[in-house]
Parts: structure tokens; C-alpha cells; sequence
């Protein structure tokens, strides 16, 4: 098939697949209005291999997305970067589809070996040749934290395979916080965490259809607000779905348990967990550098009349500070980068962690900043209903007129609005925090992957203790 259209990507949505939101079954998930603005978005993945071929196109005579090209260098992984800022400028600095799920197709292409790599080398091909669209499914509900998977009082709060057949397997449970499920075309399937020797049932890695029998996609309801939620996060129910076999890692050895396959599959299962957070921290490090962009920060200050004050000067300083800050480091985990496993190029962990940690530590501060800049009208300003009334908006471009007319100042606040001071900001905000990591978690693996060697021999030599 090759290159899919817009048009062909929002075309493939309408197959019966299997959504509820706010509480009611959906026909289409291409034509619900609660969910069009996630498929506009979306569909940017498509329109960029038009409108940047250069930059969004793979594969010379048979083209195929660049999101989908497995990265065997440092400039190959620094382009991806490239790429995926510029589709998330085109978003808002929301992280896309593809972006998501090609960090997990190549954490797999990484991490297994023998059959398994053969099956997601096979889902690879098929997924450039078919231009899918990729959502990953990896948060469980995991009930009791303190309690691993099988210790569990009800053993569905985390996915298992639960039968098996010469053809398929049967999975049961269900996966949180997964972005963009209602409107892609698969789902990939991951481990949470890392399992233990009596998890073996738990350890699995699959993809479906988003259609798939058994699967039903929950939308979260959030908060109504004038910013479009482009992201849609869902709750992936699994009642008893079959998976046949194709892209699939099952943890589990024939007939009865063998510990020596299933301490092979828990070891694989925990590679993958840490595989995809190295790829997918750097990806929305590089989309979300938009979000407190030169622009707006500059702009709104200069539409106000307050671009020449000393404070003002320092704030835009400190917003530029902060988002070239993570910019370099996402930058950084691709010049630091080496080939991993299969010759796929695995980005520098300390810079990466970094980077996501920088972000995530300074979002509300520059938040705030930004919020400062702009102003009351943030919560106190006019809705579009008031503009629209020929009456009103008399008064208003005569009262809310600064150093620019009402109209562009009025614009631009309302933009500023919706990604710091409404429901959006707020969904923005959590997201930030505890999106592909939380801080502790990005803390965590700085400690684990950081290599003290270089520095310890220099003290000690300092020290005269060497």
C-alpha cells in the first residue's frame, strides 16, 4: 500500500472497532465530535509526508513513513528527533501516533531474539508497507503496588494470558493511560514492569487491531474546555480477546511450567519495560519543546506593551533557558547514542533522563512565567460568544486593546489559556509529571545508567588518593 492519505487514515477508523465515551457507545470513531479533534492531530503523521517529504519519507523507491525508519545511526536518530518536533509544532507539541508506537516497535526489534525477533521484524514490514497508525497499551491497573502481579486478590488487575490454542492466545485484563487507542489503527502490547519467577502468565507482548474482538476502548471524559484534547487518553478493557499468533512473546513454555523459558521470558519482559522509556522520553522531550515556544512568550509580552521591562526581559530569558535547555539534552541523547542490540541505535540514557527529568522539574515554573506575562484576562477575558455579538465587540476592541488591536491580543491569550489556565492546562500539567515516567522514575534511572568511573578517578587523583 505504501503512503496512506489523511483521508485513508480517517477512513480505516470506521470498522466497528469498539469505543465508549462519556458513557455511550460511539458509531464512528472518525466522526465523533468528542473525538475528531484526536484524529485531526493525528492525521498531521499523514500530511507531513506530503507537505516535508524531505524530512517525513523513508525508503527511496518504496517510500515509507520516516517514523517507521529503525534509526542505525546518530544522525538517523538526531533526524527522528527533527521529525517529530516538527509534527508536534503542527499539534500543539502533543506527542502523534506514530511517534509513540514506532518507540515501541523498535524498544521489541531491540530486545527479542530468535522466532519473537522474526515476528516483529514481520509486524515492522508490515506496518511501513500499510502506513499504520500505532497506539501502545503498557499501564496496568496494577491494584495493590506492593504486591506482584500473581499476589494479587483479583488476578485480571494486570494483563494475562489466560488460553492458548495451535493459534492464538486469549488475553484478559486491561491497560490505562493509553494514548490515542480509540483512533489507531493497532495496538501494541507491553509489560508494565518487570516480572517475577511466578509471573510468567503476566509477561507478554502482542499487537491487535484496534477492532479486535474483546477490546474496548473507555475515553476518558475529561473536563469540557476550549482547548481541542488531542491526545485522548482511554482505558483499554481486554475481556477474554484473541490475539492469533503474529507479533507475540508468550512467557509462558507448552504444557507444564519450566523455570529455565520462563526466567528467559521475565528477563526479556524487563528489557522491554526499560526499552521503551529510553525512546519514548526522548520523543516527547523533542515535541513538547514547542509548548512554551519563543513565540508566545515574546509575543504576548510585546502585544501587552511591557517587552522592554527588566522583569519581563529576565522571565523570557529564563523560558528560553529552560526550553533549549531540554531541547539540548534530547539533541545530546542522539550525538551520545550507540548501536544497541540488532544494530538499532539506542540514545544516550543519562541524557535522555535528563532531559525528560529537566522538563518535567521546570514545566509548572515555566508555566508560571508564562502566566505572568500574560496576564488576568487568562481567567477574566471574553469568550468567543461575546466577540461574536457586533454590540459587545465594540466595547471590547475599544477596552481590550493594548499596544496591538483587541482581536490579535484576545487570540493569543486564548491560546495561552488553553495550555496553562483551563482544563487543558491542568490535563497538561499531570501530564508533565507522570507522563512516560514520573521523576522519581527519570531520577532512578540517571542513578542506574550513570557511569561514576571517569569522575571518581579524577577526585581520587586530585585527592592524591591515586
Amino acid at each position: 500500500m505504501g503512503l496512506r492519505t489523511a483521508k485513508e487514515y480517517r477512513g480505516g477508523l470506521r470498522d466497528g472497532r469498539r469505543v465508549v465515551c462519556r458513557g455511550q457507545r460511539i458509531d464512528s470513531a472518525a466522526d465523533h465530535p468528542e473525538l475528531t479533534p484526536a484524529v485531526d492531530h493525528s492525521a498531521n503523521c499523514y500530511d507531513i509526508a506530503r507537505s516535508q517529504p524531505e524530512l517525513a519519507v523513508a525508503g527511496g523507491a518504496e517510500p515509507y513513513s520516516a517514523f517507521y525508519r529503525v534509526p542505525r545511526s546518530a544522525e538517523e536518530l538526531r533526524a527522528r528527533g527533527e521529525l517529530i518536533e516538527a509534527v508536534s509544532r503542527l499539534g500543539g507539541g502533543i506527542i502523534v501516533l506514530k511517534e509513540v508506537g514506532s518507540d515501541a516497535m523498535f524498544a521489541l526489534l531491540r530486545t527479542l531474539e530468535g522466532e519473537e525477533l522474526a515476528r516483529a521484524e514481520a509486524f515492522h514490514e508490515r506496518v511501513c508497507r500499510d502506513d499504520l497508525a500505532l497506539a501502545v497499551a503498557q499501564t496496568d491497573a496494577k491494584g495493590d503496588r506492593a504486591l506482584a502481579p500473581h499476589q494479587q486478590e483479583d488476578p485480571d488487575l494486570y494483563l494475562r494470558i489466560v488460553d492458548e490454542d495451535a493459534g492464538s492466545i486469549t488475553v484478559r485484563g486491561a491497560k490505562r493511560h493509553t494514548s490515542h487507542s480509540a483512533n489507531a489503527d493497532e495496538l501494541v502490547v507491553l509489560p508494565t514492569r518487570a516480572m517475577g519467577p511466578h509471573d510468567a502468565d503476566y509477561a507478554v507482548s502482542f499487537a491487535i487491531p484496534v477492532d479486535t474482538p474483546g477490546a474496548e476502548h473507555l475515553r476518558v471524559a475529561l473536563p469540557r474546555g476550549r482547548a481541542r484534547p488531542v491526545r485522548l487518553p482511554a482505558f483499554v478493557a481486554a475481556q477474554d480477546a484473541r490475539k492469533p499468533h503474529g507479533l507475540r512473546r508468550r512467557a509462558r513454555a507448552e504444557g507444564p511450567r519450566v523455570p529455565q523459558p520462563a526466567a528467559r521470558a521475565r528477563r526479556t519482559a524487563g528489557r522491554r519495560v526499560r526499552g521503551l522509556p529510553t525512546g519514548s522520553r526522548r520523543s516527547t522531550t523533542s515535541c513538547r519543546c514547542s509548548i512554551f515556544s519563543s513565540a508566545r512568550r515574546s509575543l504576548i509580552a510585546e502585544y501587552n506593551g511591557i517587552a522592554r521591562a527588566g522583569h519581563v526581559k529576565d522571565k523570557i530569558a529564563q523560558l528560553i533557558a529552560y526550553a533549549e535547555t531540554v531541547r539540548g539534552l534530547a539533541e545530546l541523547a542522539a550525538l551520545r547514542s550507540r548501536p544497541g542490540e540488532h544494530g538499532i541505535q539506542q540514545p544516550d540514557p543519562v541524557a535522555v533522563n535528563t532531559a525528560k527529568y529537566s522538563f518535567a522539574h521546570g514545566f509548572h515554573d515555566a508555566a508560571a512565567k508564562l502566566i505572568d506575562l500574560a496576564g488576568g484576562l487568562l481567567a477574566t477575558g471574553p469568550g468567543g460568544e461575546d466577540w461574536a455579538n457586533p454590540e459587545i465587540r465594540a466595547v471590547l476592541e475599544q477596552h481590550y486593546a493594548a499596544a496591538v488591536p483587541a482581536e490579535p491580543r484576545l487570540r493569543l491569550l486564548n491560546l495561552i489559556a488553553g495550555l496553562t489556565a483551563r482544563d487543558y492546562g491542568g490535563y497538561q500539567a499531570v501530564l508533565a509529571t507522570h507522563a512516560e515516567g514520573s521523576l522519581e522514575a527519570e531520577k532512578l534511572q540517571i542513578a542506574r545508567t550513570y557511569d561514576p568511573a571517569r569522575a571518581r578517578a579524577y577526585a581520587s587523583r586530585h585527592a592524591g588518593l591515586a
